[in-house]
């Protein structure tokens, strides 16, 4: 028997069902029926509750989210049983529908089936299910740098983007060995924000928007011991992970300089701090740019209070709060918040998410 997958099947179930109330003579049957699956099998199928809950309890010890006061409110599509990438395909399509919900987005994970003996895995080449294209092109950079390789990939098996700045990526699906299939998003369920300032109405000429729903797809879900490779999730974005990350970044859409030229700041030299005064702009309006669409934002600073929430929470229920100080932390103004002033235990708890090799082969 495998005595390792055993011993993490015992544990999550032995939490799991506590945290649900189970009765023990349930825990005992539930685990009886586990080890036997194991021993004949060499893996076990978890129940949708099973599944459910420990898709919230990886959530819950995500120590890089800042956002894990609401992991009880996680939707679960158990889409085990795909088998095609079409089945795949749609499954996709009813998340991102789901999960937008017209702007009032909903936090929610699809579950395809784990690894197991004899079973081909289901993978995805991409990043987030809804990204925009990277092109290389003799004139520089076009688009977003981070997916220039992922585009390229998408070019080779046959994809022809606009090659304008917000392009959005096709999907493109393996199972095991097959070659991999492509297939254009719908536009119309991605819904994407323009943005545009309060104040300044220059700001929507720079012509920049971004897509709503965060929807991490290449991320692997453990729970007892069952790898789940493809289990794309979403919560909703705070807001300097626009302002401050994919928009202002130099090495992404890089939008400060452009920024503190319209405002007329003196970018001759660091101490003027036009590299802050451009970003708080630019965060006011990602900010006021989503709330004007309906689409759910949170910043940075009430983030933080729902994480003091959380932590709040978990200690009355006896849990240790562990966290990634380096990503729990904002990217713009992070001594104002009270995260900035504690220490967290970066200890790693299952269920959890995990980062995996890319799907695709890399550029040698």
């Amino acid at each position: 028997m495998n005595k390792q997958l055993w011993q993490k099947a015992k544990d999550f179930i032995t939490v799991c069902y506590r945290e649900l109330d189970k009765p023990a003579e349930e825990v005992n049957r539930r685990l009886n029926g586990v080890k036997e699956e194991i021993e004949r099998t060499g893996s076990y199928t978890q129940t949708f509750e099973e599944l459910s809950h420990g898709a919230k309890m990886a959530w819950r010890n995500s120590n890089r989210c800042i956002g894990r006061l609401f992991w009880q409110t996680l939707h679960v599509f158990d889409e085990r049983a795909a088998a095609t990438e079409q089945e795949v395909f749609d499954a996709l399509t009813r998340h991102v529908e789901f999960a937008t919900n017209d702007g009032k987005i909903r936090p929610t994970i699809t579950v395809f089936r784990p690894t197991a003996p004899n079973q081909e895995n289901i993978r995805i080449w991409n990043h987030q299910l809804v990204r925009y294209a990277g092109y290389q092109t003799e004139a520089g950079l076009k688009g977003d740098p981070a997916s220039v390789e992922l585009t390229a990939k998408c070019q080779q098996l046959g994809w022809r983007g606009a090659g304008s700045d917000f392009d959005v990526l096709p999907w493109v699906v393996q199972i095991g060995q097959r070659p991999p299939k492509l297939l254009e998003i719908d536009k119309e369920i991605v819904k994407e924000v323009a943005i545009t300032h309060p104040s300044y109405d220059w700001f929507a000429d720079l012509g920049l928007k971004w897509y709503g729903v965060p929807i991490i797809s290449d991320m692997k879900l453990e729970i007892g011991g069952i790898d789940y490779k493809f289990a794309p999730f979403n919560g909703w974005y705070m807001g300097t992970e626009i302002g401050a990350r994919n928009l202002a970044d130099e090495f992404r859409y890089n939008q400060l300089p452009l920024i503190a030229e319209k405002l007329e700041l003196d970018t001759t030299k660091a101490s003027t701090l036009w590299k802050d005064r451009a970003l708080v702009e630019l965060n006011t309006a990602v900010l006021y740019s989503f709330k004007c669409a309906g689409v759910s934002i949170v910043d940075h600073h009430t983030a933080a209070q729902q994480f003091k929430t959380f932590e709040q929470n978990e200690e009355r229920e006896g849990r240790g709060v562990t966290g990634d100080w380096t990503w729990l932390i904002p990217p713009m103004s992070p001594a104002a918040v009270h995260i900035f002033h504690k220490e967290y235990e970066d200890a790693i708890q299952t269920p959890n998410y995990f980062y995996q090799e890319p799907a695709y082969p890399l550029k040698k």
